[in-house]
């Protein structure tokens, strides 16, 4: 019993302390995502049909905003997307550059931030969305919804622009969408079981439902 009031109170103390930390060092933690984002990107395996492969740094986002918080998570991803338009070798195959984000993958990348923004609000705003079922919701909405969507649209555009004609709603989905599915939900599951374990479940920065929380079971 000792023991796990402990770790919940290490837990709320480290959320607590990454939200009161000084500008300069959520920038450093930041900077610290953004480089795991960069290692991940470079697990990647080319799919044959594709132009878009899989990649692990999918993992990394979906953990941004639930270890930096509201607003941080997106800045890191933001900080992955500007450093690397501006030289910095760290997308998926060291690739960098402008036209790297004008790409086939770019969609994805600017998904990636309104991923992390979005993940980063609910672990800041509700206790109860740091349950494994609840975050697992939320991470399945942010990689299905705000990442493949741009994702598809950039896509189809590149295609477009490529070869000339328009891609088809199938081929679409079988290059960019289709083979992903089992590892991002994969990916998902272990992400929110990380969610799960490393979240305080107490307020620690003014939750609206800071004053329901103990009367919930948080599976």
């Amino acid at each position: 019993m000792a023991i796990a009031t402990r770790i919940s109170q290490t837990k709320y103390d480290v959320f607590r302390w990454r939200y009161e930390i000084s500008i300069p060092k959520k920038l450093a933690l930041a900077v610290g995502i953004a480089c795991l984002t960069g290692l991940m990107a470079q697990v990647r395996f080319p799919l044959p049909w594709s132009p878009v492969p899989v990649t692990g740094q999918t993992f990394a986002v979906l953990l941004a905003g639930v270890l930096l918080g509201r607003w941080w998570g997106g800045i890191s991803l933001g900080m992955y997307a500007g450093l690397g338009a501006i030289g910095l070798p760290w997308f998926a195959g060291w690739g960098s550059g402008l036209g790297y984000l004008a790409g086939p993958t770019g969609g994805y990348i600017i998904g990636f931030i309104l991923a992390a923004l979005f993940l980063g609000h609910f672990t800041d705003k509700y206790i109860r969305s740091r349950s494994f079922l609840s975050m697992l919701g939320l991470m399945l909405f942010a990689n299905f919804v705000l990442i493949y969507v741009p994702g598809l649209l950039q896509l189809g555009l590149w295609v477009n622009l490529v070869k000339g004609e328009p891609a088809t709603f199938t081929s679409l989905l079988m290059m960019g969408a289709i083979p992903f599915i089992a590892g991002d939900i994969t990916k998902a599951v272990l992400a929110a079981a990380i969610a799960r374990g490393v979240t305080p479940k107490s307020a620690y920065n003014g939750e609206v439902d800071k004053d329901k929380w103990a009367s919930w079971r948080l599976p």
